[in-house]
């Protein structure tokens, strides 16, 4: 996702070559590398984003480049500076003869958050509480990709008993100006299986009633999720802390939680 946001604000992106890049690694290592600064990135990537912070720059897993990791509109990430400071790319570094991805690993430990921050006693239940794996997504009930992952967690949950998904409203009221009221029925039901099946209707486009209770639920979700740096849904935050965001197979959801 920060990809995509970042990319709508980019002015000129030159991709640098295999040569190109030799080229800087001869020509440009010995001189600038002692000196590039936060500050010296920040003012090469405000192209990308006149807001962004630079939260520390360090030289790449592969010669030639500068990684810079950032906190911009689209949430925390890392892009590559080459040596001259004259080309940027967004994107995976991946290792061909191991097939490693030698971003994901950085880029999940700056978007690690802390799971103990999020309460759980508002959250709509899918699966058994006492399971094993524990998963919290937050999500809005107006939004299409939440509905497509809704039912690969029920794939998922009918597959695997010891798995569990907590689910936090997150209206993106924006985009969706519906979706808040929506959100207040949901978690003013307190019947947990009523809850879903409220949840369910709305993804269905289906009328649902107005909420029957006064909460600051969703409005407390709203402020943990900016807190937490979550602006999009549908997102998932495993019990150690890694986020994925999007539609996920449950498949591919499960191998995410085992791999932890």
């Amino acid at each position: 996702m920060l990809q995509k946001i970042m990319l709508k604000s980019i002015f000129v992106l030159f991709l640098t070559s295999f040569f190109a890049l030799q080229f800087f690694q001869c020509s440009v290592f010995g001189a600038d590398k002692e000196i590039m600064t936060k500050e010296k990135a920040t003012a090469v990537l405000r192209v990308l984003d006149s807001d962004i912070r630079v939260l520390s720059v360090e030289l790449a897993p592969v010669d030639g480049l500068w990684e810079a990791f950032i906190d911009g509109r689209g949430g925390k990430g890392m892009v590559y500076i080459d040596f001259a400071k004259q080309n940027i790319l967004i994107g995976n570094i991946l290792n061909i003869e191991t097939k490693t991805n030698l971003t994901k690993k950085k880029f999940d430990e700056i978007n690690r958050i802390d799971t103990s921050l999020i309460p759980l006693d508002d959250a709509l239940v899918m699966g058994n509480p006492d399971a094993r794996h524990k998963v919290i997504v937050f999500g809005d009930p107006d939004c299409p990709y939440c509905l497509k992952l809704h039912q690969e967690m029920k794939q998922v949950i009918e597959k695997r008993k010891d798995i569990v998904f907590y689910l936090k409203m997150f209206p993106l009221q924006q985009i969706h100006p519906q979706a808040y009221e929506k959100s207040k029925t949901i978690v003013c039901e307190k019947s947990n299986e009523k809850a879903i099946k409220l949840l369910e209707d709305a993804y269905a486009k289906k009328e649902i009633p107005k909420p029957s209770c006064d909460t600051k639920v969703i409005d407390e979700n709203i402020q943990l999720a900016l807190k937490l740096g979550i602006i999009s849904t549908p997102k998932l935050v495993f019990s150690d802390g890694r986020t994925v965001s999007g539609l996920i197979k449950a498949e591919e959801l499960i191998k995410l939680i085992e791999n932890r």
